[in-house]
């Protein structure tokens, strides 16, 4: 299979992961104007990496800023599961003493899971 054909097989899940990467945002309590760029499944970059496991290729998509860093990451599995990972790195809207890293968001399509990694300020 193709790139373009895993990228359109994929389209509706990762179109709901990337809804439940952007509810965890503003579940945190950020306003939308806040997150200067949300992870769209149309705006990432995509590829078919081996996996060394099982041998397939599973189709991985990344995020980049505006100066080309990565800023996330998404990539299906041959199993049926996924995992993503989206930064944030912003101080905790709610509360003073977490910095929010990112969100992570793991399952299957009909079980998908995500929390954001926080980290203590130091004081």
């Amino acid at each position: 299979m193709e790139l373009s054909e895993h990228i359109q097989l994929n389209r509706a899940f990762a179109e709901a992961i990337c809804e439940k990467l952007y509810a965890e945002i503003i579940k945190l309590g950020f306003a939308e104007s806040e997150i200067t760029q949300y992870p769209k499944y149309d705006e990432a970059s995509h590829e078919l990496v081996k996996d060394p496991y099982t041998g397939d290729f599973n189709l991985t998509c990344y995020w980049y800023d505006s100066y080309k860093m990565r800023i996330g990451r998404l990539q299906f599995n041959s199993d049926g599961t996924f995992y993503a990972e989206y930064d944030i790195v912003k101080n905790h809207p709610k509360k003073p003493k977490w910095f929010v890293e990112g969100i992570t968001a793991w399952g299957k399509a009909d079980n998908i899971k995500a929390e954001a990694k926080l980290l203590p300020i130091p004081n």
